[in-house]
């Protein structure tokens, strides 16, 4: 993969917001000796709303834009996941790139989507999470179509996020946390009847049949799958 990298050493935070928005879509801006409370501060100065994936981790902080595929397939999981919890009779939240963030440990990131699915009971339809009181997010996506996401999972490890959904525009693969690093599982943890093949497969199944044909598919298949498994 090619990345489009711009790295500095002590930028201003003054300045952050002016390099912020000179990257084009799909690059990234990494900063070091960046201070917690300089981290914060940028997440307040952007708002709610801003389309950026912003990572910290102990004074490194990095800032990538999504592209218009990123978000294609964000959209496209997020259909698969609806499917789950209808068939399934289960509440899935999902919190998108919510900042997840550890002033204890100094760390933070934000995936293209966090969902809660085991305790999600737990979190209700709370606004915004804190995780020095609440769970992490049972699941973070990431999908690495213009970037590569692994330098992340560190951070994801500190902030106890048990599973990650990983997808790089050909393979996905799944990951789950095991004494503090991640390791390739063939199955979902939160969903343990599902194969990375079978979400490679959806995905193949949107761009060959389209998104409406592939949504039958899938909850067909989940169907039978769940009348067959005791």
């Amino acid at each position: 993969m090619c990345y489009n990298r711009v790295t500095l050493m002590s930028v201003q935070t003054a300045d952050y917001l002016d390099l912020i928005t000179r990257l084009p879509p799909g690059g990234r801006l990494t900063l070091y000796e960046v201070d917690w409370e300089e981290y914060e501060q940028l997440l307040d100065q952007l708002g709610d709303e801003y389309h950026f994936r912003i990572s910290y981790d102990n004074g490194r902080l990095e800032i990538m834009t999504p592209t218009g595929k990123r978000e294609r397939y964000k959209s496209l999981l997020n259909s698969l996941l609806i499917i789950l919890s209808d068939e399934l009779d289960l509440e899935i939240l999902s919190y998108g790139s919510t900042t997840l963030k550890l002033k204890p440990k100094r760390k933070g990131a934000e995936g293209d989507d966090c969902l809660y699915i085991q305790h999600a009971a737990e979190i209700g339809e709370k606004d915004r999470l804190d995780l020095t009181r609440d769970p992490p997010p049972d699941l973070v996506i990431e999908i690495d179509v213009t970037h590569d996401s692994a330098g992340k999972f560190a951070i994801y490890a500190a902030l106890g996020v048990p599973e990650i959904w990983r997808y790089d525009g050909s393979r996905f693969s799944i990951w789950q946390l095991a004494e503090q690093a991640y390791a390739p599982v063939p199955f979902s943890l939160a969903f343990p009847f599902l194969t990375a093949e079978h979400l490679a497969q959806f995905v193949a199944n949107s761009e060959a049949q389209g998104r409406k044909q592939a949504r039958r598919t899938f909850r067909d298949w989940v169907r039978a799958t769940k009348t067959s498994t005791p």
